[in-house]
């Protein structure tokens, strides 16, 4: 029998922190770029950044969810393999910054994250760009329907959470495709938090019982969709989406990848089983976690880490030599 018969074959309760690193590194990486209108170096950076420390951990990683064709990334990719190659096989989905637009302007919620499960549990959704997503958090499981006009979605879980209608804050990104579902939002008698980027970072304030947002709603990207999907998992939320092509051509390409439409995903379609983990490293400061601090001889991070087999939010905070690092 060959030695690696003896590895575990699933992602095991360490590798979360051994992925914290990898998140941290991108992040420390892009922080020269903040406030510099430069979101391509910003990526670029955290890119490499990320696939260097990715590629010291103790594990068999596959890149389900990568920088993909959206971005034409060199690494990173779809399909890439990470790691040592010596441990649980899995399935991974990074996005080394969350948020390029908000890292080049300077402005909150950019964060560095990668999520992991089983090899084989991840949604492969990348030939659809765009799902139309919702996100809340326990209260909205069995209440809360993505087929359900917004207006009804909101009443009900002002219902389920024991709050006025006026209570409520929902997230949703700031575009124009948004316009109409803000303004029925706002109609049911709702408050609005605009997100200008970084829907993973709403959905798990929405999912968080100590966010600052009830929900989180609308179309965003699709990997973006997959990675909150394992964290809302560790957190005992609900999430639901549905794809949504932007042209017949995407969405061919989607049905030739064996991808549903005019259904709704679960949780658990997005992401099978309860074996996942969720890792984010702010970048710039943001509801979710700190933003890279320097604090003189030393950089300063702070991270989340969620796995949801055991229900565990951990919040790290880490000190980095700056003469490390620069």
């Amino acid at each position: 029998m060959g030695a690696m018969s003896t590895l575990p074959t699933t992602p095991d309760r360490n590798l979360a922190l051994e992925l914290v690193r990898a998140t941290e590194a991108a992040a420390i990486r892009a922080t020269p770029y903040i406030g510099r209108g430069d979101k391509n170096g910003a990526d670029g950076a955290a890119v490499d950044a990320m696939r260097e420390f990715l590629g010291t951990v103790a594990f068999a990683g596959v890149v389900v969810i990568g920088e993909g064709e959206k971005d034409e990334a060199p690494m990173l990719f779809n399909g890439e393999e990470v790691g040592t190659g010596n441990g649980p096989a899995c399935d991974i989905a990074v996005d080394p910054i969350d948020g390029t637009s908000l890292t080049a302007l300077g402005r909150r919620n950019a964060i560095s994250m990668i999520a992991a499960a089983d090899r084989g549990a991840m949604l492969d959704a990348h030939a659809v760009f765009y799902m139309e997503k919702i996100v809340t958090g326990p209260e909205g499981v069995g209440v809360v329907d993505l087929r359900q006009p917004i207006g009804e979605n909101v009443r009900a879980l002002a219902r389920a959470k024991g709050k006025d209608v006026s209570e409520i804050s929902v997230g949703v990104l700031d575009r124009p495709r948004h316009e109409q579902l803000i303004a029925d939002i706002r109609a049911a008698g709702a408050g609005t938090r605009l997100l200008l980027d970084g829907d993973v970072a709403g959905g798990i304030d929405a999912a968080s019982y100590e966010g600052r947002l009830d929900m989180c709603v609308g179309v965003g990207g699709s990997p973006e969709g997959v990675a909150t999907a394992c964290a809302i998992k560790a957190l005992g939320g609900l999430i639901q989406a549905r794809l949504a092509p932007k042209t017949d051509d995407e969405k061919q390409h989607g049905l030739d990848a064996g991808l549903k439409f005019d259904h709704v995903y679960t949780a658990d379609e997005l992401v099978k089983g309860d074996n996942t983990f969720f890792v984010a490293t702010g970048v710039t400061d943001g509801n979710l976690v700190a933003g890279v601090r320097r604090l003189g001889p030393v950089i300063r991070t702070e991270s989340i880490a969620l796995r949801a087999r055991s229900g565990t939010i951990r919040h790290v905070r880490a000190d980095h030599l700056a003469e490390k690092w620069l």
